[in-house]
């Protein structure tokens, strides 16, 4: 019987299990991420080599995506997530196996497309929970994926201050993110697609939509790599701060994401994605000058965190509106991820070319720009919703247990 608000007990309990499912997806990146030294110093890998093997899991991700739609379209949402998910948590247990760069090229190219794979997965099924909710629910889901990398990246850090053998402490976690998977995976929406319904190219080239939208995710995705992996550098090398300090800058823009991710589902309810987004970009533009013009660390502090502040919910509104751009939402899913994948890998890579040739000012200077680019783009975030808002969709047959 549906509760007071017209929302089924099924239909609740799937929007809990998808933000379970994306937490547990985070807290694999978050249990990888710490143990990276011990990684590095177990494959005996030189920084350069380490940074080349850093690359394969987004050149993995990039090539498997696409077959995500193939795979749900076959197997079910619900039994296409289950698969996936346990494909990328038990993959959490390659890369330390790794001897050498070789191997670890390989093992991080198989944990980039698992994850890409259950990312395509899990984001469909979101943008669908959100559709029939009537409500936003994106941002949410991507601040219980931060929330779920904080809680692996803590979990990581222990075991690291512990010294534990990173095979041991992966191998225990992938056990435990698998297990607890596929019990959060039960309660996700069972979308089924109907037999007379096309089964989606294995590879097709994303729609055009799919490519604007994931433009504007383009810009709020290197904005954010750029401030995650270099605010601290920019805090110590340009302010000259120390060390402890440049460090808890990175802490606290990691925190401010979450924390504006987890709440800005209620401001986009209120004021709409379009609007959210432009404000947003113009808080993550003052962020941007402030960074490039501090001559004080407070003052590049707070400039870090309004970009993050401003970025955080763009990447989950690019997300929902691919989904409801077009007739296969998996595809559209899937382009608008290969784009925020890709601007993910070369954010980095960017600041510290730029900043070779000139200085990390003139960075930032970019990455102002194209903070000020979500003003201008954010109009491309307004599509129509489906027609499936207030019931089954055309496209799929649904069953909620």
């Amino acid at each position: 019987m549906a509760d007071r608000i017209g929302i089924t007990p099924g239909l609740r309990r799937a929007r809990y299990a998808i933000a379970a499912v994306f937490c547990v997806h985070g807290a694999v990146t978050g249990s990888f991420a710490t143990r990276i030294p011990w990684i590095q110093e177990h494959a005996d890998v030189g920084a350069g080599q380490l940074g080349l093997a850093l690359a394969f899991p987004a050149i993995g991700a990039s090539l498997a995506m696409p077959l995500a739609g193939a795979i749900s379209h076959r197997l079910g949402a619900r039994t296409a997530l289950r698969g996936l998910l346990a494909l990328w948590t038990l993959a959490l247990t390659l890369p330390s196996l790794a001897p050498n760069v070789y191997t670890l090229c390989a093992a991080l190219l198989v944990f980039g497309a698992t994850a890409g794979m259950s990312d395509v997965a899990m984001n469909a099924l979101g943008v669908e929970t959100e559709t029939r909710l009537g409500r936003s629910i994106m941002s949410g889901l991507h601040g219980m994926w931060s929330a779920g990398a904080l809680i692996g990246s803590a979990a990581g850090t222990l075991a690291a201050h512990l010294g534990a053998d990173a095979r041991l402490h992966h191998l225990m976690a992938a056990l435990i993110l698998t297990a607890l998977g596929l019990v959060c995976c039960q309660g996700v929406l069972d979308l089924r697609s109907s037999p007379e319904e096309e089964a989606p190219p294995r590879f097709a080239l994303p729609p055009k939509s799919a490519l604007i939208i994931g433009a504007v995710g383009f810009c709020a995705v290197f904005a954010e790599g750029a401030s995650m992996d270099w605010s601290a550098v920019y805090l110590k090398g340009e302010l000259g701060t120390s060390a402890g300090l440049a460090a808890a800058s990175t802490t606290a823009f990691a925190l401010t994401m979450a924390v504006a991710r987890l709440a800005g589902d209620r401001i986009v309810d209120r004021f709409g994605a379009v609007r959210t987004v432009r404000v947003g970009g113009l808080v993550a533009t003052v962020g941007g000058v402030l960074v490039v013009a501090a001559s004080h660390a407070a003052l590049a502090m707070a400039g870090f965190g309004l970009i993050g502040l401003g970025v955080a919910v763009v990447v989950p509104l690019a997300f929902a509106a691919a989904g409801r751009s077009g007739p296969n939402p998996s595809q559209a899913i899937a382009g608008v991820a290969t784009i925020t994948y890709t601007s993910g890998l070369i954010a980095p890579s960017a600041i510290g070319g730029i900043a070779d040739a000139t200085s990390l000012v003139v960075s930032f200077s970019l990455v102002t720009l194209l903070a000020f680019g979500l003003v201008l783009g954010a109009g491309v975030l307004r599509t129509r919703a489906r027609e499936a808002a207030g019931g089954a969709p055309s496209r799929a047959s649904e069953q909620v247990r």
